[in-house]
């Protein structure tokens, strides 16, 4: 294993910003943006947009298009169409069919309570360890309810430009994870692995909720043969009680009628240090002094940060 380079070179940056439409755009969502999109800019790079609503089950009706409404509203400008996850689903389907053809991915008959049941410890992401139950083969008369990929025993991970060394052990901290779920639902991982190869991102700026996710896409990667970017995890905002902020913990959507102080909070959450003057500026004067003043090095190193008054 070789951890990934945290160097950026000017001239060959594609990052993007990709929202699941589960609700309205928070004070979280908007720090995530802020970061890829001052990252983008900084490198001369670009910014793309991607709606992650393959999860059909949690999409809520008419948030893709409020999601994008505000960003266009905050001043966000990106390059290209919107990719919608929705609209990918034969890539996904391609994509498990060649680990299945490799022998890479196989069929789990396993339920949650059974998972559960066999698992001896948690996974690194909260959840549980799957214990390889149908590895070998599936139970008799027990058809594929699920689809797992194959994970090796090895370190796998990168060095995270902010976070620094992001190594998990796979088979230990994880297990076999799965690529299609038993609802038909395909995962987030085989997603956003097989659409961050089509865009070409080579730089991932999201939030450090997300991070225990890397180590299992760039095994994903590997296995599908295509480029691993650059990571940076930034911290989460979370409230008084240490909950990141979401639609679970009722994070207000943003209001773009406060955009400019809105934005502001965000660049001091991200430690730019904006005037605080700044705040009664319009879009463009703030958008304005955050490229010339966006310092990657300033960036709190932490997983996540709380924000004063919850």
């Amino acid at each position: 294993m070789s951890l990934t380079a945290p160097d950026s070179p000017p001239g060959n940056y594609r990052g993007r910003f990709a929202p699941s439409p589960t609700g309205p755009l928070h004070f979280g969502s908007l720090v995530a943006a802020v970061g890829s999109y001052l990252d983008a800019r900084a490198h001369g790079g670009e910014w793309l947009v991607r709606m992650e609503d393959v999860d059909a089950p949690r999409n809520v009706p008419g948030a893709a298009e409020g999601i994008l409404a505000t960003l266009e509203a905050f001043g966000f400008e990106w390059q290209g169409e919107v990719l919608w996850q929705s609209q990918r689903l034969e890539a996904y389907q391609a994509a498990l069919a060649e680990l299945k053809s490799r022998g890479l991915a196989y069929g789990c008959a396993c339920s949650r309570k059974e998972i559960a049941e066999a698992a001896s410890h948690p996974a690194v992401d909260g959840g549980l360890a799957y214990p390889g139950t149908c590895r070998a083969g599936l139970p008799p008369g027990r058809p594929a309810r699920a689809w797992r990929l194959r994970v090796p025993d090895e370190d796998w991970g990168c060095e995270d430009r902010l976070q620094g060394a992001v190594i998990q052990r796979l088979e230990r901290d994880v297990g076999d994870f799965v690529l299609r779920r038993a609802d038909g639902q395909f995962a987030y991982q085989l997603a956003v692995v097989v659409d961050d190869a089509f865009q070409e991102i080579t730089d991932v700026v999201r939030g450090a909720d997300l991070i225990d996710s890397t180590p299992r896409q760039i095994w994903l990667q590997h296995c599908l043969g295509v480029a691993t970017p650059r990571y940076a995890h930034l911290p989460v905002a979370t409230n008084a009680a240490g909950e990141k902020l979401s639609k679970q913990t009722r994070a207000p959507a943003l209001d773009p009628a406060r955009g400019g102080t809105e934005l502001v909070r965000a660049l001091a959450f991200l430690g730019q240090q904006p005037p605080a003057e700044l705040a009664r500026a319009g879009f463009p004067e703030i958008w304005q002094w955050a490229r010339a003043h966006w310092r990657f090095e300033a960036l709190p190193r932490q997983r996540a940060v709380a924000l004063s008054g919850g």
